[in-house]
C-alpha cells in the first residue's frame, strides 16, 4: 500500500469501502480501522438487544466473524446494517446459550434535562424507568425493532437489515409494539 493511503488508514480517514478493499487484501490496520469506528455502536447495539454485561463478549466474537466473512461482503453494501446484523445474531445466539434476557437501560448521549433542577431529574428518571418497564413486557421480537429504531436510532431500512426481515414486517412491528408501549405507560 502507498505511504498516503497507509498514513490516511492509521489516522482513521478512509472510507468504509476503502477499508474493507484493504482489509480483504490482508491489511489488519484497514480492519482495526473499521473496528475502532464502530466498537462503540455495536457494544450499545449488543447491550441494548440483552447482551448485558456480556456485550464486550458479543461485540468481539460479531468482529471476528465479520473479519472472516469480509470475503463474502456484498460490493456497495454498507458495512454498519451488515455488522449491526451480525451483532444483533450473536445476541440472539447469547439469548438462546444463556436463556436470560437482561433489563435494557436507556444511556442517552444528549441529555436535555438541566441538571441542576432535581425536580426535573426525577421526573426524567421515572419516565425512562417506565418506558424501560414497558419495553420490557414486548416481545422480545417487538423489542428488538424498537430498541433498533428509536434506541439506536437506525433508519428503518437499517432495522429491517440488522435483524434481517422485510421493510413492511419492522413498519408493522413498530406499529403495533408502540401502541403496546403506549397503552403499557398510560397505565402507569
Amino acid at each position: 500500500m502507498e505511504p498516503l493511503r497507509r498514513e490516511r488508514c492509521r489516522r482513521g480517514v478512509i472510507t468504509d469501502e476503502e477499508a474493507i478493499a484493504l482489509a480483504r487484501a490482508g491489511d489488519l490496520d484497514a480492519y482495526g480501522t473499521l473496528v475502532a469506528r464502530y466498537t462503540a455502536l455495536a457494544h450499545r447495539t449488543a447491550y441494548l438487544l440483552g447482551a448485558g454485561p456480556d456485550a464486550s463478549d458479543v461485540v468481539q466474537e460479531a468482529f471476528v466473524k465479520a473479519f472472516k466473512a469480509l470475503s463474502r461482503f456484498r460490493e456497495g453494501a454498507q458495512f454498519r446494517p451488515w455488522l449491526l446484523s451480525i451483532v444483533a445474531n450473536e445476541t440472539k445466539n447469547l439469548h438462546r446459550a444463556t436463556k436470560r434476557r437482561n433489563l435494557l437501560e436507556l444511556r442517552t448521549a444528549d441529555d436535555p434535562v438541566d441538571h441542576r433542577d432535581p425536580a426535573a431529574l426525577a421526573v426524567r428518571d421515572a419516565a425512562k424507568t417506565d418506558l424501560l418497564r414497558a419495553l420490557k413486557t414486548l416481545p422480545e421480537k417487538d423489542r428488538a425493532v424498537v430498541t433498533c429504531r428509536y434506541l439506536l436510532d437506525l433508519s428503518e431500512a437499517e432495522t429491517a437489515q440488522t435483524l434481517g426481515l422485510a421493510k413492511g414486517t419492522v413498519k408493522s412491528r413498530l406499529s403495533r409494539a408502540l401502541a403496546k408501549l403506549r397503552e403499557a405507560v398510560s397505565h402507569d
